[in-house]
């Protein structure tokens, strides 16, 4: 009898194998070149956004475009206080002010719906962007800020830490009483009303929670840059390409987001450096081939794959 047959074995077995690539990866800076470190603290980051958007939009189905809101507090955060404080210091600051700024949001905005949330998660976004543009412009007479850094391995570390932390949290609420109330939110708020979910405050504190760990992030990523401005932190790609990698990777499932995300950064780093004035156009291509083809991502494709095995085995087994 193997995992397959036997549900209960099933969480052991990815708790195991889940061990053994944490272990890989806590070892990885010691025996890899100094440029792989530095991608890899990319995909983890890359990652984090994703997986932390996923906390929320995910169950819930409000499609937020304010991630580059978060990450990019988070990068601001480090400017200011990163050449003072220890660094889990400052990410921890990072993401506690993202998590602040996110909860604030949440009670304006998540009454609306729809489109309205859309629109107004990115109209946050950029307000943020160019309020700090105007306010640097006009109040400190320079734009931008130095940012204090620390080495690759560091990063890399950090990076490696709120990845496990993401990626713990969103299995948690996944799993739990919580996970089950956003999934109702998502698929029918009214009725979650009725039978007694505090609609609004869930969806607050789970907003916040995901841009928690956008903010900390941030704070790590923005040390690898010497110079930050509000078009750097506020980048707008940060707020749709969380919403891209997920669709690509599939929301259905933990390892989606994970999946969905790294291999977005493979392609991009392969695309950037082949075709640098058209890669954003094959990865349109690649995203309407997707929605068109795989709606439900790569997790959609995995399981029709396992699915497509075991009815192939079962059929021999009755041959």
């Amino acid at each position: 009898m193997d995992s397959t047959s036997n549900p209960s074995k099933k969480p052991f077995v990815t708790g195991l194998l889940l061990c053994i690539a944490l272990l890989l990866l806590a070892f990885a800076p010691l025996v890899l070149e100094p440029y792989l470190v530095i991608f890899l603290s990319a995909i983890f980051m890359n990652i984090v956004l994703t997986l932390s958007w996923t906390i929320f939009s995910g169950p819930t189905r409000y499609i937020s475009l304010g991630s580059a809101a978060f990450f990019g507090v988070g990068v601001y955060v480090s400017a200011l206080v990163g050449e003072f404080l220890y660094m889990p210091v400052v990410v921890a600051i990072g993401g506690i002010v993202s998590f602040i700024l996110a909860f604030c949001i949440g009670l304006l905005t998540l009454r609306l719906k729809g489109t309205y949330f859309i629109i107004f998660t990115f109209g946050i976004s950029e307000l943020i962007k160019y309020s700090l543009l105007w306010w640097e412009a006009n109040m400190t007479g320079t734009v931008g800020r130095w940012v204090f850094g620390v080495g690759n391995e560091m990063v890399y570390y950090v990076m490696l830490i709120i990845f496990m932390l993401t990626l713990l949290t969103a299995y948690i609420i996944k799993r739990s009483k919580f996970g089950m109330a956003l999934q109702s939110i998502g698929e029918n708020e009214e009725a979650s009303v009725h039978i007694g979910v505090n609609v609004v405050i869930l969806k607050t504190v789970t907003f916040a929670i995901s841009a928690f760990f956008m903010g900390a992030a941030g704070a790590i990523m923005a040390t690898r840059w010497a110079y930050i401005d509000p078009h750097i932190a506020f980048n707008t790609l940060f707020s749709f390409m969380p919403v891209l990698m997920a669709i690509f990777g599939g929301i259905g499932a933990l390892y989606g987001p994970i999946l969905g995300a790294g291999i977005f950064a493979i392609l991009e780093e392969i695309l950037i450096t082949k075709f640098p004035y058209y890669y954003m156009l094959i990865f349109g291509f690649i995203l309407i081939i997707m929605i068109m083809y795989l709606p439900a991502g790569l997790v959609g494709l995995i399981q029709k794959l396992f699915d497509s095995i075991k009815k192939n085995r079962t059929g021999n087994l009755e041959g």
